[in-house]
């Protein structure tokens, strides 16, 4: 469900697309991150990681009366503390959404889906 958003000059509409793949572009730029994947990997079949023409497969856009709320599926580094690159991970990802779409985010909630160790 696109976002919209009105301004003194008309109406704006933002896909969720656009919104993945900038919340995406983030989340591929954050240390100990190898990257991102499919929300239904389970279910696809498909554990690969995504590329940018793919990263709405790994994020899910929701906007109800709290506010928006995205959800990032990842799959992180072995050796790096978890709970480190998750609060990163939110604190760069929200500040990202929030400046380039100047709307507020209710929530940032990442689901670490693996661990890769990296030879």
């Amino acid at each position: 469900m696109p976002i919209n958003k009105k301004t003194s000059l008309g109406q704006i509409k933002i896909s969720d697309n656009a919104i993945a793949i900038l919340a995406g572009t983030t989340v591929n730029e954050c240390y100990g991150v190898v990257g991102m994947i499919s929300k239904n990997y389970l279910v696809d079949g498909y554990s690969a990681l995504l590329k940018k023409e793919n990263y709405s497969k790994g994020v899910v856009i929701k906007n109800d009366k709290e506010g928006i709320k995205v959800d990032v599926y990842i799959v992180i580094s072995y050796g790096v503390k978890v709970s480190e690159v998750v609060a990163q991970l939110q604190e760069r990802v929200k500040y990202a959404l929030e400046k380039t779409l100047n709307m507020d985010i209710a929530s940032v909630n990442v689901h670490v889906e693996g661990i890769v160790v990296n030879e």
